[in-house]
């Protein structure tokens, strides 16, 4: 099966036989396993052959109409075709294509908007933040002060699992911070936008909304936009975007796009990854047609009934369910003595990929957690609809309950593979 993969690697077969091999055995990994991180996809045909272009041989520092180079003309147009495309698809003024990944979008917007030592507010990773969002052990948390704003965290609450937007106001009167930072990594309900921007013009802070995993859910209205309240939004544009791995930063306000443009380049990067950005415009141009729309909420709704489906099973969500295309199992409710790390090595042996994660106050470290994050983006890019999500809780349920037995994850491995060769990639 890894030599059938080959037969799209020709050049490379012959020049670089491991690698072609490697690349030949991943592509047979991917079309035979069922894909749960939620941070993760499967990108069209048009975007592989986008990135995979001799666009990557040219050097074009500076923006379009602006470069340093000489032979950027297609180039210019290309970058202008994902400026619009994604102006148009975030319903914004100003758009910066070229960040290399959401984290280097981050790091823009704290090099335009703030100075080292400067407060911010955000939330810990352990609740749902991201490494960019004042880790310790990131430069955002090393170069800059952030404040932690909570959950609600008393499980006997009907907000449980929610922002304690109550105790973000009296944070950020406390503190002061300069900016406020909104969107995660993993957090099950709708964002509230418009009481995070009441906090920031309460407190004078600006705010910044990281939309990374929800972008796609935002760009066809499956979740509300951040735009008007927040000044500055910071994506990927992978994940429920379903385009090339790569970052992007979005604004209505002139005068921050300036300083954005000057924080990405010469601020923290050189060259643009032109390939990339091509693929970008490419994954904008699918995300405006209406397709997408309906992908996007099939997306949220195979969450949905993935979560309801696994609550059922007595599997504790955090936050009781999930209003779009992720979940946070809490496996400390399934067995005190089950990590994230043990469950995810047994499903991945399964042919199930899923990722250990934190959940809310855990004891455990990020390398073995209590929890299991959980997403829908890859299954619904493959086709599944809500029979074949039961199916797959159905699956998961049966690997963990096996407590890792040899036998059952052998026979829950064959169904994933029955499942995978009825809903093929498209590559």
């Amino acid at each position: 099966m890894v030599q059938a993969a080959l037969k799209n690697l020709s050049y490379l077969s012959e020049t670089d036989a491991e690698i072609a091999k490697l690349i030949g055995a991943e592509q047979q990994r991917q079309e035979n396993t069922l894909e749960l991180i939620a941070s993760e996809n499967h990108v069209s045909p048009a975007v592989l052959e986008a990135v995979g272009s001799c666009l990557t041989n040219k050097y074009c520092e500076g923006y379009p109409g602006k470069r340093y180079y000489s032979g950027c003309g297609n180039y210019d147009e290309i970058e202008a075709l994902a400026i619009g495309r994604a102006r148009k698809l975030f319903g914004c003024n100003y758009a910066n294509v070229q960040s290399h990944s959401g984290a280097n979008a981050n790091l823009a917007v704290f090099f335009a908007l703030l100075e080292p030592g400067d407060v911010f507010a955000s939330i810990e990773l352990s609740d749902g933040g991201h490494l960019t969002h004042g880790s310790p052990v990131n430069l955002s948390g090393k170069w800059f002060k952030p404040v932690p704003y909570p959950l609600i965290y008393d499980e006997s609450q009907p907000n449980y699992g929610h922002i304690d937007f109550d105790a973000l106001r009296r944070v950020c009167l406390e503190h002061r911070p300069k900016l406020i930072m909104c969107g995660y990594s993993v957090h099950s309900r709708i964002i509230d936008f418009a009481q995070f921007r009441s906090v920031a013009d309460e407190c004078g802070a600006l705010l910044l909304a990281d939309i990374a995993h929800i972008a796609g859910l935002v760009a066809t209205g499956v979740h509300p936009s951040p735009f008007p309240h927040c000044h500055v939004v910071t994506t990927t544009t992978h994940k429920t975007l379903r385009g090339p791995r790569g970052g992007m930063i979005l604004t209505n306000d002139e005068k921050l796009a300036t300083q954005i443009d000057k924080a990405v380049f010469p601020g923290n990067q050189g060259g643009p990854l032109m390939h990339a950005i091509a693929g970008k415009a490419v994954a904008f141009g699918e995300a405006l047609q209406p397709a997408f729309n309906e992908y996007c909420r099939q997306i949220v709704t195979n969450a949905i009934v993935l979560a309801e489906d696994l609550m059922a099973r007595g599997y504790h969500i955090v936050s009781n369910g999930t209003d779009n295309h992720v979940m946070l199992l809490d496996l400390r409710h399934t067995d005190q003595e089950l990590s994230g790390h043990t469950v995810s090595t047994w499903l991945e042996s399964a042919g199930i990929i899923a990722n250990k994660n934190t959940v809310p106050r855990d004891s455990r470290s990020p390398f073995v957690t209590s929890g299991l994050r959980l997403g829908t983006p890859a299954l619904t890019t493959r086709g599944f609809k809500e029979p074949q999500i039961r199916h797959v809780a159905g699956l998961l349920d049966r690997v963990i309950n096996s407590g890792g037995h040899v036998d059952a994850i052998a026979e829950v491995n064959d169904q994933v593979k029955s499942l995978c060769a009825q809903f093929p990639l498209a590559y």
